[in-house]
């Protein structure tokens, strides 16, 4: 059973918004998830939030052996960084 953290589309035609969650890599973009970690909008506007991700849990996850795609672990970092402002 190999785990990816990935990106699961939620939201309307041209306004996306994404779930980070870690499921099977076998599993379809949009189907059965292990555990939801995250959420991404990349169109937030004013005071709402672009990323809200639990950082433990992810770490959590990679070090059972669950591997980030580039996006997610892209998302990673930038929440890592706005963790530490």
């Amino acid at each position: 059973m190999a785990l990816r953290i990935r990106l699961q589309r939620q939201g309307r035609i041209h306004h996306p918004s994404y779930r980070v969650v870690v499921a099977e890599s076998s599993s379809r973009r949009d189907g059965k998830y292990v555990e939801k970690i995250g959420v991404y909008e990349p169109q937030a506007k004013g005071n709402s939030l672009e990323l809200s991700m639990n950082l433990e849990r992810a770490t959590y996850w990679m070090s059972v052996g669950a591997k980030a795609t580039d996006t997610v672990a892209q998302l990673i970092r930038k929440a890592k960084i706005s963790v530490k402002k």
